[in-house]
């Protein structure tokens, strides 16, 4: 490759013209082959395929139907589960930033699968995307840096990128967990039980962690028997509950990290005789009517949204400066469940 084409790759996305130029010749010509029609030599075929893979050329498979807008009007969006209130409201706040610059939002789930999360994040690449909102399921976003070096703005939101230099913008979960667990410990619990989803999460390894320092910080060893993790589901983290309450010395306090996790430990706590206090991670609908209304770690997921849509529009805006790495603050909501007579009657 020579030094113009990596100083085109450096600055831009390359386009058809840009191969249709290296090949010398047409853009109809570079199109027959992109869209797999007859008419092309073999020799020009395979002469074009192969500067497509140099050049890292993606074809615009929206074009067509976005001709009046353009390739740039969309943002692609990156989650983990559509179906969480949390990331639908986060979602929310990106739609309506992005609404005001002109530009629509595509979301899509990877269902923390990380080759679902590298198949769907080349599909919208394909679709010429103006930019990438990314809450990734992947241990590695080494694979982005192309793309990256290339020009495309992307900006991990909730979770940190690994292997890449990027915008991010996460939350302070160290804080959130701290504070309900200091928060517990201020009731006279000792025996505190935690939640969790899977552990290479980073939300969910981060705020297991600051349980642990927490409770450290204040003399104790969290026991072993008391930290049930890989629980993703409302279901799972039900069940993680009930084996919890089943045990010979079962906790009188249970913190959960996600809003998964505290609907299910509050289907597993319905209806119980005993009592055990309960602070959640993430806020949720109707968590201040229940009975007791529910202790939670609100940490905004539409401030998370709003910066996350700021800092990519500030790339497209012209932004080259280093990346950013901004935390919202989380809060601790006390309400009743959090109490050391916390009611085990919740009604859900």
């Amino acid at each position: 490759m020579s030094r113009n084409d990596d100083t085109l790759g450096s600055r831009r996305r390359p386009t058809m013209k840009d191969v249709a130029q290296r090949c010398d010749v047409s853009i109809k010509t570079v199109s027959r082959v992109v869209t797999g029609q007859a008419g092309t030599s073999p020799a020009t075929t395979e002469r074009i395929l192969r500067t497509i893979e140099e050049l890292g050329f993606r074809r615009n498979r929206l074009a067509s139907d976005l001709r009046h807008a353009g390739p740039s009007s969309i943002l692609g969006v990156v989650i983990e589960d559509l179906s969480n209130p949390f990331y639908g409201d986060m979602i929310r706040a990106v739609e309506e930033y992005a609404r005001g610059r002109g530009l629509m939002v595509l979301s899509v789930s990877s269902d923390e699968d990380p080759a679902r999360e590298h198949d769907l994040i080349r599909e919208l690449i394909a679709r010429q995307v103006a930019g990438l909102i990314v809450v990734t399921a992947t241990a590695d976003n080494a694979y982005l840096e192309t793309e990256i070096r290339r020009g495309l703005p992307i900006v991990f939101a909730d979770r940190p990128g690994n292997g890449v230099d990027c915008d991010e913008v996460l939350l302070d979960n160290a804080q959130g967990a701290r504070e309900a667990v200091e928060h517990l410990l201020r009731q006279g619990h000792r025996r505190i039980s935690v939640v969790a989803d899977y552990e290479h999460v980073y939300t969910a390894r981060t705020r297991v962690q600051g349980y642990r320092d927490t409770l450290l910080a204040n003399g104790l060893q969290a026991a072993p028997e008391l930290i049930r993790l890989g629980r993703h589901t409302a279901e799972e983290a039900s069940d993680a509950v009930h084996e919890l309450l089943a045990l010979s010395d079962p906790p009188t306090a249970v913190f959960t990290t996600n809003n998964r996790s505290t609907v299910g430990a509050l289907r597993a706590i319905h209806g119980r005789d005993a009592q055990l206090a309960l602070v959640g991670f993430d806020d949720f609908e109707l968590a201040d009517l229940l009975e007791p209304p529910v202790t939670v770690v609100s940490n905004g997921p539409e401030a998370l949204g709003r910066l996350a849509a700021k800092q990519l529009f500030s790339r497209l805006d012209g932004y080259h400066g280093p990346s950013r790495h901004d935390t919202i603050p989380s809060r601790l909501i006390v309400r009743g469940s959090g109490s050391t007579g916390a009611s085990r009657q919740l009604a859900l």
